[in-house]
């Protein structure tokens, strides 16, 4: 099942997607179905906050020109900093260099704490596209990741959580107006999303909504004002967004 949340009718509404059409959960829309493309889609979760993964490829640690760690590293985006599809990126003074990352997103369905890679799956409602946008040379500049990876409408996600998929050899790609720049497979994880449940929720309680962006591979690279920035997912989607100046 793909869940989405979508404004309509003046409100927030949870719906499942059927083909081009919506299907609200609400009982009070039983019956009713929205068109896509009549719906503002917006974030598909609502998390308390965003546990990110840096260098979580082989590849992107190699392009980094650092160790491939011994655990998952481990950073925090803010909830402040989610956006969801359609909805426009918008590049801060401070930074002369954003750059996109596609990424794997992991959504916790039930509170974890310590819980087992063998039962991870039970934990986890589903899976939807994330981009863990980045100020890059606020990133070196500062010697730690907070600044860089907290700007407002930094974590765009979505279009939906896919609930029912196999997170293990999924193609995941980005493009730039078009132009594919990042490619490759969750297969290449070096820690995957039940590993990673585990790790966290040993350090900290997952909630419902909260969300594990697991890692971005080789290619990432800058965006600018009037760019449009695709992450797709096998069995997942799009997530499209467009970038401009604040």
């Amino acid at each position: 099942m793909r869940r989405v949340r979508f404004r309509a009718d003046g409100s927030v509404r949870e719906g499942g997607v059927e083909g081009q059409g919506i299907r609200p959960l609400q009982a009070d829309a039983a019956g009713r179905v929205y068109r896509l493309d009549e719906v503002r889609l917006m974030p598909p979760c609502t998390p308390s906050k965003i546990v990110a993964i840096g260098l979580n490829y082989l590849d992107h640690a190699k392009e980094m020109g650092v160790k491939v760690p011994d655990e998952p590293l481990l950073f925090l985006k803010p909830s402040s900093s989610v956006i969801g599809p359609g909805d426009p990126i918008l590049l801060p003074p401070q930074s002369e260099r954003v750059d996109f990352e596609a990424e794997l997103a992991v959504v916790i369905g039930r509170t974890a704490r310590n819980v087992p890679a063998a039962s991870a799956a039970d934990f986890i409602q589903g899976y939807t596209c994330l981009n863990d946008v980045t100020a890059r040379d606020l990133q070196s500049k500062d010697g730690q990741w907070t600044r860089a990876k907290s700007f407002d409408t930094f974590c765009p996600i979505g279009p939906w959580i896919e609930t029912e998929l196999d997170p293990s050899d999924l193609e995941i790609e980005l493009y730039l107006n078009g132009e594919r720049k990042q490619k490759s497979r969750t297969s290449n994880l070096i820690f995957n999303p039940f590993q990673l449940v585990e790790f966290i929720s040993s350090v900290m309680t997952l909630y419902p909504g909260d969300v594990i962006a697991t890692g971005t591979t080789s290619g990432i690279g800058p965006m600018k004002a009037g760019d449009s920035v695709e992450v797709r997912i096998e069995g997942i989607g799009s997530l499209i967004n467009g970038v401009r100046e604040p």
